[in-house]
């Protein structure tokens, strides 16, 4: 247990993480919940999106913000400052004359033991220096026995198609389907939340991949290096949108179906269905097409299908629109193009013709037919860069390159708050703009004790509701002690209550499926309000009891991603409404300092912390269970780098101190 008095504090660490529990099925109130929460998605989906680009409207707008917006995607992309350019050590580990083409097998090494691996095409006749292509490989598993081939060798034929057509081709492979394998499915697939706290996202393993792969190809005599390109499929599309914002050595860009809007991922819900390597740490709240413009004004080609389930058309669309407006800011919407090609999620041969075409036209000048006939493809043995893969490879374990995890700096407590601010809770409204609009719902008395039911409005779409008892005999108490609930909490807080309450908490009781009964916690809780000028508030945030939308863990990922998508977390939301709970607390004994003591338990304990943080009206707290780290506790995004829970409870026990102190 975790307890703060008004001058002391004593932490106890919970050893393990609480087994979760089991809820059982749905709630019967869980389609309202539902409902608000699609709402409440589609309102902020809408915020970001109307605020996307609007603020560009000349072209002097993008460059006076190019340096910014490029410094806040690498910071979002884990990737500021930049790694070190280290020494790539590059190893051509084979070499094959194939009809005319030359291929040539390598690894280099992005940073020190992080390796690429990747397949070089060449025409077979040099006479000077080449235009190159970088072709980014999308997630299509080439592995036999357990043995990865990468996935550079499913695109082969586009290696073989710019070698045919006079262009050097590197087809890289990616992190989780190379030679090495990584994971890029970290919050999907493997409930590897902590990603978020360390700011981790395997999009900027990609980006760094494919600048390295550019530094690569510049070293390479064979290639002229005012004339390079990128380009790939799916997953490969959304890195070669990356790589083209933050690359200046991108001459030309023709990624296809790598990248959809905020409205497609989170409404449409495509995005229950990309890996965690489409996204960036979205701390600055962007919507997608204000990375797309980042290309502008070089030539980006943009390609889709009428019938891709995975980046569908109308968000295509969408994206197109936004980003035509800049390119025409700039005078330059001739080098914006768009292909949509008839099929599914397949990079089809009209979208390779016309990627062919768009190459030639800004990287070569040269509007000569395009030579469509490759040579027949190689087996995917013969396309391996290692017999046996090197021991010292970090590719599995590539967070601690990106994401260090490091001490939690000290920090004066105000300079701690607007560092959260910024850097972690950029997702919380403005403050004091929403109204609480506290609605009294009951009051009533039992046995000398009275309860007394709000509905407040924490967020747009997001109202709570907060329960009080307290001594009827008392209008304004000076102390209330808040209990946070969790998911375990909220079935038996109620018992707390004794039966006499049953009918005014018939609602709740049918949300959790639990009968209320008498018991010597209500004797107790009795007798502590006779004694004591004392009230007792229950709440629970968003997404637990009355307003919980699911008790199905693959359900919750799904919300929990696309929070995440939108610049927050639901934990991190979930600060903001205990601050809210608070706020209303206030709100209701107007005109009297009142002294609040926060009670909560394992995770929730985490966010009861932080809203103390914020909140100078919690003169105590008691937190049970509490995680020593955000590696075990509630995801916030990017609050590893600011800070950690142990800190963050230094830091609260000292201003408690202070003000008993100042008393």
């Amino acid at each position: 247990m975790w307890r703060a008095s008004l001058t002391c504090i004593v932490l106890v660490f919970a050893a393990v993480l609480p087994v979760r529990a089991q809820l059982g099925p749905a709630q019967p109130c869980t389609n309202h919940a539902l409902t608000q929460l699609a709402e409440y998605f589609k309102a902020e989906v809408g915020e970001i999106a109307n605020r996307c680009l609007a603020e560009t409207n000349t072209p002097s707008d993008l460059e006076m913000k190019r340096a910014l917006y490029r410094r806040q995607l690498l910071e979002m992309l884990g990737l500021w400052p930049l790694p070190e350019r280290t020494d790539l050590q590059p190893v051509v580990t084979g070499r094959i004359e194939h009809d005319g083409i030359v291929i040539e097998t390598l690894h280099f090494q992005a940073l020190p033991r992080l390796y690429c691996t990747a397949n070089l095409y060449l025409p077979a006749e040099l006479g000077r220096p080449a235009p190159a292509i970088l072709y980014l490989s999308g997630h299509w598993r080439q592995t036999t026995n357990g043995v990865s081939f990468g996935n550079k060798t499913a695109y082969q034929y586009n290696g073989l198609l710019f070698a045919r057509n006079g262009y050097v081709c590197l087809v890289l492979d990616t992190l989780q389907l190379g030679e090495i394998q990584g994971v890029h499915t970290g919050t999907r697939d493997l409930g590897l939340w902590w990603w978020n706290s360390r700011g981790y996202t395997p999009a900027g393993v990609e980006a760094w991949f494919g600048i390295r792969a550019l530094d690569y190809l510049c070293s390479r005599p064979e290639i002229d290096t005012n004339r390079l390109g990128v380009t790939g499929h799916s997953g490969g599309g959304a890195y070669s949108w990356t790589v083209t914002a933050l690359d200046d050595r991108v001459k030309a860009a023709a990624p296809l179906a790598g990248m959809a809007d905020l409205h497609s991922h989170v409404i449409d819900g495509v995005l229950d269905r990309h890996c965690d390597c489409n996204f960036f740490i979205n701390i600055y709240r962007w919507d997608f097409p204000q990375l797309a413009a980042l290309a502008a004004p070089r030539p980006v080609l943009i390609g889709a299908t009428d019938n891709d389930p995975i980046f569908r058309l109308d968000s295509t669309l969408r994206i197109y629109q936004k980003v035509r407006r800049i390119y025409e800011l700039c005078g330059a919407q001739d080098k914006l193009g768009l292909v949509i090609a008839p099929g599914p999620h397949m990079e089809t041969p009209e979208l390779q013709l016309a990627v062919l075409r768009w190459f030639n036209k800004f990287l070569k000048q040269d509007a000569a037919e395009s030579v469509l006939d490759t040579p027949k493809p190689l087996p995917r043995e013969r396309l391996r860069v290692f017999d046996r893969l090197p021991a010292d490879a970090l590719n599995t374990n590539v967070t601690d390159l990106f994401a260090p995890l490091r001490p939690p700096r000290q920090k004066p407590i105000e300079q701690l708050r607007t560092d959260l601010r910024r850097n972690v809770f950029a997702g919380w409204p403005d403050e004091h703009v929403i109204p609480l609009e506290l609605q009294p719902v009951t009051n009533v008395v039992r046995e000398g004790v009275r309860l007394r039911i709000f509905n407040f409005t924490s967020q747009h779409h997001t109202q709570l509701r907060l329960y009080m008892l307290d001594p009827p005999q008392v209008q304004q108490p000076e102390r209330v002690v808040l209990e946070v609930l969790d998911a375990p909490d909220w079935r038996h807080w109620l018992s707390a209550a004794g039966s006499d309450f049953a009918n005014e908490l018939r609602e709740e009781l049918a949300c959790v499926s639990q009968a209320v009964t008498t018991n010597n916690r209500f004797a107790t809780l009795k007798m502590q309000l006779a004694q004591t000028n004392v009230a007792f508030a229950y709440f629970a945030p968003r997404g637990i009891g009355r307003t919980a939308w699911t008790t199905d863990e693959q359900t919750l990922t799904k919300i929990r991603r696309r929070f995440m998508l939108l610049g927050q977390t639901l934990d991190g939301m979930r600060v903001w409404d205990i601050r809210r709970a608070i706020q209303a607390i206030i709100q209701l004994n107007p005109g009297k300092q009142c002294t609040i003591e926060l009670r909560a338990c394992r995770h929730m304990a985490v966010n009861a912390l932080y809203a103390a943080l914020f909140e100078p009206a919690v003169k105590q707290l008691e937190l049970s269970n509490l995680p020593s780290s955000h590696m075990d506790g509630p995801d916030y995004l990017n609050v590893l780098k600011v800070t950690d829970i142990s800190r963050v409870a230094e830091v609260v026990a000292t201003n408690l101190d202070s003000k008993q102190q100042a008393k």
